[in-house]
């Protein structure tokens, strides 16, 4: 088993339920994921602000409006 070190993040707390409330085996693998993602932000060439900007897009391709971004935020 790989060396893990506990972070903390914030997240909405609808959010933040949800992933307590999941089983402990599909949190493991959560973590997983977003340590693979943290390491791999880390590995990019491509420059932080298009990255961003990709981001961004992304999510409003999926519906993200600054709407419901405000709504999600909301207590952070």
């Amino acid at each position: 088993m790989r060396e893990t070190e506990a972070i903390t993040i914030h997240a909405a707390p609808h959010a933040a339920q949800i992933f307590r409330d999941t089983p402990t085996e599909q949190q493991l693998r959560i973590e997983a994921l977003l340590g693979l993602r943290l390491s791999g932000l880390t590995q990019q060439t491509v420059p932080l602000q298009e990255l961003m900007r990709e981001i961004s897009r992304n999510a409003q391709a999926r519906g993200l409006t600054p709407e419901l971004l405000d709504s999600l935020l909301e207590g952070v």
